[in-house]
């Protein structure tokens, strides 16, 4: 699918089920890793993720089209646009949009635990991700103090 082709989807889609124009514009982004799409408040327009698309196919696609769409609708009426908000929530559930995308590859990577944090008192173990300074720190069950321990790489899991 085209820019242009999701333009004229998104202008469709914002006529059939929210019965109001889409006047800005809307087109792929491949950088975006983690989200389906997101709505830019300076400008208007809203950038959809292509691998959404291609891994789960167009009624996902359509989905987060909706998503978008209540945010850009309610935030050119001034109301509430956030997903926190009532009004979002409400509006989405009434076009049938979807409230979270499912996952896609090339997202985020997820780091294997490399530094485990040992209490000298109690024995309670941290896992930590990345290097830290156990001076700096306590033990949060005793107070104790701490000490840095760098795992195996099958140890991390």
């Amino acid at each position: 699918m085209t820019d242009q082709e999701l333009q004229t989807l998104v202008e469709a889609i914002s006529e059939e089920f929210f019965g109001k124009p889409f006047r800005h514009l809307a087109r792929f982004n491949r950088r975006l890793r983690t989200t389906g799409g997101r709505y830019l408040l300076q400008s208007h327009d809203i950038e959809l993720n292509p691998r959404h698309l291609e891994e789960h196919g167009e009624a996902e696609l359509i989905g987060i089209i909706k998503h978008e769409l209540c945010h850009y609708h309610l935030h050119l009426e001034k109301r509430g646009y956030r997903h926190a908000d009532r009004e979002f929530r409400e509006l989405l559930k009434q076009v049938g949009g979807s409230r979270y995308c499912r996952e896609v590859s090339g997202g985020r990577t997820r780091l294997p635990y490399r530094y485990e944090l040992v209490c000298r008192a109690c024995g309670m173990r941290y896992k930590r991700k990345r290097k830290m300074n156990p001076a700096r720190y306590r033990c949060g069950r005793c107070r104790g103090k701490l000490s840095l321990r760098e795992l195996a790489p099958a140890d991390g899991g």
